[in-house]
Formats: C-alpha cells, sequence, structure tokens
C-alpha cells in the first residue's frame, strides 16, 4: 500500500475548498504562524517554512524571465506529500542555474577521496525486493565509494567542521545503483528548492570570497534561524559527528525513505545504514583545528595509509524496514528529510558488508570523474515522494552533464556499469561508443541481427504503481511542520561529554557571527530544544536570553533518547586501526620498544615512531630503530594515544625542543591515553601538566599489553572534570 497523499488536514480540506473553482488571483494567501517582529523570525506556513514577502518595501522575486514568484519555499507537487511535477519552471530554473554555477569543480562535495572495493550480501531480502543484489546471499558486487566534505573547495583542509559525503556506487549485474548520503542521517531543508540558498548561504560570502570550508560567519546562521527546519541538523553539525576521526571510524546513510518491492508488487519502505565495522570516533575541536595545519589531508592520508597496509576498512549495511502503518501512526512523516527513525523504534537489520581493497590508479579519472545520481537504482528499488530526494533526482543529471561536458559521462570507466547494456543513445561529446549497424531507433524491423535491443517488460525496472490523488499546488505538508522535538531527542541522547561539545561548538561558531540579532535568533530556537543548553549558549556569548522562537507545531518532549544517536555510547571493541605515536629518543629502553611495538601490532594498530631526527634513534641495545616522523612534523594530534619512551639524556634533548613539550601538551589536553618511561616525566613538568591522572600510564617491558587494552577506550574523558 502506498502512503496516502489524499489524507489532508482539515486545514488542508478548508483550503481546498476555499480555493476549488477560483482564478488564483482570488486565492487568499497561505495561512502563517505570526510570530513577533522584535525576534526577527519570519512567519512560518502551516507547513513550517518560513516566510518572507514583498510587503514591506522589498523588491519582488522573479525568475531569470521577469516573472514574479510566489513561493520560493516548496516546489509544485501533487498535492502536499505527492510527487514533484516536471513542468514547475520556477524550480527547473533555480536549480538548472544552480548546478551550472561552476566548473570543473563540484559545487558540493568538491574535496573527496574515493576507493574500490565489494559489497557482499549477507542477509536473503527476497520477501521484501526482488532485486538480485539483495537476493543473492555470498554474491560480491564491485563497488566505488567516494567520501568528502561539502562546504570546502578542493584544496581546503579534510578536518573542517562539515558534514561528510558517504556515496556508494554498485555495479550490479542489473545496472548501477548509487546510494548517495551522508554521514548524517537528517538534512537542513526539507525541499530541494532550497538548496541553492543553502549552499550560497554556507559558502564563502561572494563580497569577500570567504570564510572557505566554515560555517562560522553570518550568512549561514542568518539562513538557517530564518528555516526552523534546519534546527535538527543544527544539533548534528554541532556535534562531533562532523570532525570524524577518520572516514573509516563514521556511519553513512542514505538520508532518505526509499522502496523496496518485491515480485508480487509489494512494498516496504526502506532506509539505509553503513555501520563501520571499527566503530565510531571523532576528535576535538581544538585538536581538529591543528591537525588541519600539521596534515590538512589527514583523512585522506589516513584511508590511504589503511588499504595499502591490508587494514581495509568494512562497514555493514543495515536496513530499517517498515510499513504504511508504522508511517501513518509515527510521529513524524518518513517523507521529510530532516526527521529520522529512531532504531529503537525499528531496528536496523544487518543485511551485508562492504569492503574496500583497493585505492584509484588515478585520483583525477575515478575520484574526481565519478558521477553519482540518486536517479541510479535498480529492479526492486523505488523511490517515495520526499521532497528533497525529488529534487535530487532531477539535479543530479543535470549536474553531471554540466560538470563532466557531455551526456556520454557514463563511458568514463568509473561509470560505465559492469553488467551488459544496449540502447540507441548516440554521438555528442566524447562518445566512445555509438550503435552499431544501420538501427539506431526503434521499432524497426531490422531482425534480431541488425534490429539493436528491444524492451523487456518481464526483467525491465518497474515502479512501484502509487495511486497519487491532489490539487496542483506549491505546499509544504503541515505533518513536516515539527522542527524541534527530533532535535531535543538527539541532544538528551548524547553523554554529558557530548554535550559540553556541542555547546562549545554552537559557542565558538556564533561568536564568529557580527550581527547580535542572528546570534540571538538562534538561540531562541536552542530554548525549543534544551532550555539549559540556550542559556548556556547565551551566557557563553554575554547574550541576554531571547524568548523561545514560536513553533509552527508544539514539540514533543517526551521523546526517549536513543543510544545508537552518541558517538560516545557505541565505542569500537578494539584499538585496531588506529595510531600509537611513541616519542623516542636514543638510548631508549629497547625492551619496552619491543614489547609496546608487539602488544601494538597484535591489537591490530599502528605503531609510529617520532624522533629528534628522521633518520631514527639508536636504543639501549645498539639496535636501530626507523623514525616515521620528525618531531616537528609529526605533532600528537595526529594519533589516537601516545607514549614517552627516552633515556635521561634524551629527555634533557626533548625539553629544549619546543614541538616536544607541544607533542605532550596537546595529548593531555586533547584527552589521550599517555605511556611513560620515569625517566620521561620531567616532560610532563615543562609542558605544563603537573598532575598525572590515571590517563597517564608508567610503561614496563612486563604491562605493554595491558597498557594498549586500556587504549580501548580511545579517551580519557575524566580528564574533563
Amino acid at each position: 500500500m502506498a502512503i496516502k497523499t489524499k489524507r489532508k488536514t482539515a486545514t488542508q480540506k478548508a483550503a481546498a475548498k476555499k480555493t476549488a473553482g477560483k482564478k488564483p488571483a482570488a486565492r487568499k494567501k497561505a495561512k502563517t504562524n505570526k510570530t513577533s517582529a522584535r525576534s526577527g523570525l519570519p512567519p512560518l506556513d502551516q507547513g513550517g517554512a518560513p516566510r518572507q514577502t514583498a510587503d514591506e518595501g522589498y523588491e519582488t522575486m522573479t525568475t531569470q524571465q521577469g516573472v514574479p514568484i510566489a513561493d520560493d519555499q516548496n516546489h509544485l507537487k501533487v498535492g502536499a506529500r505527492g510527487p514533484m511535477l516536471t513542468e514547475d519552471q520556477v524550480f527547473r530554473e533555480k536549480i538548472f542555474h544552480f548546478d551550472h554555477e561552476r566548473i570543473p569543480e563540484r559545487v558540493v562535495h568538491a574535496r573527496g577521496f574515493g576507493a574500490h572495493g565489494f559489497f557482499e550480501l549477507t542477509d536473503d531480502l527476497s520477501d521484501v525486493s526482488c532485486a538480485r543484489i539483495l537476493t543473492e546471499v555470498g554474491e560480491k558486487t564491485p563497488a566505488f565509494v567516494r567520501f568528502s566534505t561539502v562546504a570546502g573547495n578542493k584544496g581546503s583542509p579534510d578536518l573542517a567542521r562539515d558534514v561528510r559525503g558517504f556515496a556508494v556506487k554498485l555495479y550490479t549485474k542489473e545496472g548501477n545503483w548509487d546510494i548517495v548520503g551522508n554521514n548524517i542521517p537528517v538534512f537542513f531543508i526539507q525541499d530541494a528548492i532550497k538548496f541553492p540558498d543553502l549552499i550560497h548561504a554556507a559558502k564563502q560570502e561572494p563580497d569577500r570570497g570567504f570564510p572557505q570550508a566554515q560555517t562560522a560567519h553570518d550568512n549561514f546562521w542568518d539562513f538557517v534561524s530564518l528555516s526552523p527546519e534546519s534546527v535538527n541538523m543544527l544539533m548534528w553539525i554541532m556535534s562531533d559527528r562532523t570532525i570524524p576521526r577518520s572516514f573509516r571510524f563514521m556511519e553513512g546513510f542514505g538520508v532518505h525513505t526509499f522502496r523496496l518491492v518485491n515480485e508480487k508488487g509489494k512494498s516496504t519502505f526502506v532506509k539505509f545504514h553503513w555501520k563501520p565495522k571499527q566503530g565510531l570516533q571523532s576528535v576535538v575541536w581544538n585538536e581538529a583545528l591543528k591537525i588541519n595545519g600539521a596534515d590538512p589531508d589527514f583523512h585522506r592520508r589516513d584511508m590511504w595509509d589503511a588499504i595499502n597496509s591490508g587494514d581495509y576498512p568494512e562497514w555493514e549495511l543495515g536496513v530499517q524496514l517498515f510499513d504504511e502503518k508504522f508511517a501513518e501512526k509515527f510521529d513524524f512523516d518518513v517523507l521529510d528529510a530532516t526527521k529520522l527513525i529512531p532504531e529503537e523504534d525499528v531496528p536496523v537489520r544487518i543485511i551485508g558488508r562492504l569492503v574496500l581493497d583497493r585505492v584509484v590508479d588515478n585520483f583525477f579519472a575515478e575520484t574526481e570523474q565519478v558521477a553519482f545520481c540518486t536517479q541510479n537504482i535498480v529492479r526492486g528499488v523505488d523511490f517515495t515522494n520526499d521532497p528533497l530526494l525529488q529534487g535530487r533526482n532531477f539535479s543530479y543529471l543535470d549536474t553531471q552533464l554540466k560538470r563532466l561536458g557531455s551526456p556520454n559521462f557514463t563511458h568514463i570507466p568509473v561509470n560505465a556499469p559492469k553488467c551488459p547494456f544496449a540502447h540507441f543513445q548516440q554521438d555528442g561529446h566524447m562518445a566512445m561508443a555509438n550503435p552499431k549497424g544501420r538501427a539506431n531507433y526503434e521499432p524497426n524491423s531490422w531482425g534480431t541481427e541488425d534490429g539493436g535491443p528491444r524492451e523487456d517488460p518481464e526483467r525491465g525496472y518497474f515502479s512501484y504503481p502509487e495511486q497519487i490523488d491532489g490539487a496542483k499546488r506549491r505546499v509544504r505538508s503541515e505533518t513536516f511542520a515539527d522542527h524541534y522535538s527530533q532535535a531535543r531527542q538527539f541532544y538528551i541522547s548524547q553523554t554529558e561529554t557530548e554535550q559540553t561539545h556541542i555547546a562549545n561548538a554552537f559557542t565558538f561558531e556564533l561568536s564568529k557571527v557580527d550581527n547580535e540579532e542572528i546570534r540571538a535568533r538562534v538561540v531562541s530556537h536552542l530554548r525549543n530544544v534544551d532550555d539549559t543548553l540556550a542559556k548556556t549558549v547565551a551566557q557563553n556569548l554575554g547574550l541576554d536570553l531571547p524568548a523561545a522562537a514560536k513553533p509552527a507545531r508544539k514539540p514533543i518532549t517526551n521523546l526517549k533518547p536513543s543510544d545508537a544517536l552518541s558517538i560516545m555510547k557505541n565505542p569500537p571493541a578494539s584499538f585496531a586501526g588506529r595510531k600509537l605515536g611513541v616519542l623516542v629518543s636514543d638510548g631508549a629502553p629497547g625492551s619496552v620498544i619491543r614489547t609496546l611495538k608487539s602488544a601494538v601490532k597484535a591489537e591490530g594498530a599502528m605503531f609510529k615512531v617520532v624522533a629528534p631526527k628522521i633518520g631514527g634513534v639508536t636504543l639501549d641495545n645498539g639496535d636501530h630503530l626507523p623514525a616515521d616522523e620528525k618531531i616537528d612534523g609529526g605533532p600528537s594530534v595526529l594519533f589516537d594515544a601516545v607514549a614517552l619512551v627516552m633515556s635521561e639524556e634524551g629527555c634533557e634533548t626533548f625539553l629544549a625542543m619546543p614541538p616536544a613539550r607541544d607533542f605532550v601538551a596537546d595529548a593531555f589536553a586533547h584527552k589521550k591515553f599517555i605511556g611513560y618511561v620515569e625517566t620521561a616525566k620531567p616532560l610532563f613538568d615543562k609542558a605544563g601538566v603537573d598532575d598525572l591522572d590515571e590517563g597517564c600510564v608508567a610503561l614496563s617491558r612486563g604491562n605493554a599489553k595491558s597498557f594498549v587494552e586500556t587504549l580501548r577506550d580511545l579517551r580519557f574523558w575524566a580528564r574533563d572534570a
């Protein structure tokens, strides 16, 4: 069964009755929720979308042809919750121009890193889908994955506070399937017509060309403070999710609700989850800033090193499956991309694994030229009427045409299907293959040898026959109007440490906003999320606490915490895949080095030597130990934990080296575990660390294994106190 878009609220029924049969000019303006003029917030319509009109002396917004625009918040659709209509010339022009703004760099997701691998199905989904990739257990499907930041340009640093793209191209036997998602399961906006505005606001301000790869500026916060639908996403981007330690240690999400369709034509709703086998991990903000200075390619290098060392990154593919009955009773609209479904409500069923085991041969040919399109789906998978997804389906193909210069971008090897394919599409720039023979059309009568391909009703793709009924209107469903409830749920699901990080992130970002009214508007939204959070941010900014923003729909305040939303509540089971940075000097005890290195290797982690010189050091037993980093090029921010193994004379040498003092001071400030030999203790004093806590562990030949086991906690968060 389909979600019935003909289901109308009382308000919608009344509005439809009033407008039926009337000329457009006679229709009344959409109902809005009036807010205090003092707050600076625009009124919200019945769907919760902000409304700023030309009534107060502003210029009238028009198309490029000069036609006045009545609604810049919603695209044209069939009913409030129905699919987009391609006749929408206003959306078409706006998204078309946006898609063509830059070349050759991607407008968004410009900085990316890709790798090859495979997907292996481990659980049969034939009861809900007829897609072969979801029904043939044990089958390995080639895959290409591209990770990226969203706001930064190609030359921006890896660890900007930003959403991370998580795009997966699966070369299935029935054609290419692209799951084009992010490392966050929700998004800023509900309708794709607002995407150009979101990205314009987040990118560099057009008059000055900065800031780059960050949202800590007036334009971004002005836009989101006037768009309450963004509040849930604001909580996520101000959390540690947007400063991941590695692509390998972050989740991926399909974001939207899709459909799975089985051979009998039955539809089941689905949300896709990629869960990292090595657990979740992020860095702290001060650490991110220093990593960007020490190694702006930190994420790229980490992925490259892991794959080339045989430590292949792996994720489990999970699905949340639910039917219309659940969708109808759920507190939020499953077509709203600013909302998620908690795993406690619909458990994630693990159905396969994704392994990345090969780096690209050429960065430009593969990572830069790979073209992901949300419209690329296979038989057994279908879209829903999510208005953000519908717009993405429309936009992405156009984007790839502009960026890659030709409709033949599918001829590029990284984009080409690996299954047989045949069609009559021909010519155009860079056509690598054209139809052979006389027939380049159908129907034709040239027979099976020369007649070319034909449609296949039995094996061909089919869409779910959803019943749609509704007036043709620019409108947003009232079921999209709750902007604060899930934001609150996300916040109360975090640990106390994570909540502190969120408050600090809001404080930092808003401290870079010059306009006090914008800062106040953001805090007014936070009052609907958590009053303590709002008061903390206001106090940190020296701001009088504003009144709470008036919500379009009363928030639900009794939603239960969801542990799946917290990084710290989902730690890794081991220190595998992480790096221990060991600061070593000449004369260091070789027995400690040997046992520590052996324990780290047994854990599946990396042992990296940092020394005064890149040539390495000579240990007390005469062995030479090569160095991976020179001290001023290998700060502690590059490692997950550190150890100080040095002789008394070596420590004296380090005491005179500012980078060595920073190595210890930063590791301690960033709550990292620190192992040390007794002769290294003066370095703590020099670094200003005069009170060693339980996160600082004295090393000996006999306790190396237990020290490495301690590192599984990743951070000594008790140091926050």
